[in-house]
């Protein structure tokens, strides 16, 4: 027995044993994943789980042992994953079809329940797509077009966000944001008559305003004129002579002098009543 201990290809082949069955039983966490060990298909505890808050590498990363040739280690992304959506046409409530393409993060909060109702990250990607088109659709039927284009569309973003949410908790998943990354209308046809309704609503909207402002230019310049009408009923009443001579000259200056600057010849009788004012007071 003895001899057998010290037979050199009996320890080599015990030290390849050793080192086989060691290379087995250790795993290496990595700080962005999340490990569910299973044994015959059933999990038997989950490493560097999520916890909100938590920073990457606190806790969890390093190594982890499991029993060699019978457990199995199922790896599970930590980190923010992307939901990319396909093209999707949209009608909105003005009758415009839209060509929206949106997308959507997530992360595994749950890898256990992760594991056990998709198994992989790509076919809970592939579950929540359609939800996501669905969900987009419906928020998007409810609006017109100009809602994307107002502060409106952070509430849209959030209740669509809220309907994927319902759904990823089934995955032990959560969404993270939902975005849209372009709504174009269909270049033509549709595109040339949105443009048109929109510069129509526009004019009519100048036009109101215009309107708007002729009116209350309108009522300002009668309420000035009232004022002014007052005014020289007043002045009238206190010194009626100087009222008639400032009134005179006035009228004197606009009739005498012509628009250039120069001189104006109008033929007169002394007696006239006009030029009683050259004639002195009477």
């Amino acid at each position: 027995m003895t001899a057998i201990l010290k037979n050199p290809i009996f320890l080599a082949v015990t030290a390849l044993v050793v080192l086989v069955l060691l290379g087995n039983s250790i795993v290496i966490v990595r700080e962005t994943e999340q490990l569910v060990i299973t044994r015959f298909g059933e999990p038997q505890r989950v490493v560097n789980r999520y916890e909100r808050g938590q920073q990457f590498g606190d806790f969890g990363p390093g190594m982890a042992f499991k029993v060699p040739f019978i457990d199995r280690v199922e790896r599970i992304d930590k980190r923010i994953l992307s939901i990319d959506m396909e093209d999707q046409q949209v009608l909105s409530t003005d009758q415009l079809r839209l060509q929206v393409d949106a997308f959507a993060r997530f992360r595994v909060v749950d890898p256990l329940r992760m594991f056990l109702s998709a198994r992989t990250e790509e076919n809970v990607i592939s579950a929540l797509r359609p939800i996501l088109a669905s969900s987009l659709r419906n928020e998007l039927g409810r609006r017109p077009f100009a809602a994307l284009l107002s502060p409106e569309r952070g509430q849209m973003m959030e209740n669509i966000q809220q309907a994927l949410n319902r759904v990823a908790a089934q995955y032990g998943a959560e969404i993270v944001d939902v975005r849209i990354k372009r709504a174009d209308l269909p270049s033509g046809t549709p595109l040339n008559s949105a443009y048109e309704r929109m510069r129509t609503a526009r004019q009519q909207e100048a036009r109101s305003i215009q309107a708007q402002g002729l009116k209350q230019a309108q009522i300002i310049r009668a309420q000035a004129e009232a004022e002014a009408a007052e005014t020289y009923a007043r002045a009238y009443g206190q010194d009626p002579q100087f009222y008639d001579f400032f009134r005179a000259m006035q009228s004197y200056r606009t009739s005498f002098l012509s628009k250039e600057g120069g001189a104006t010849n109008i033929i007169l009788s002394p007696q006239n009543d006009y030029l009683r004012q050259f004639q002195g007071q009477r």
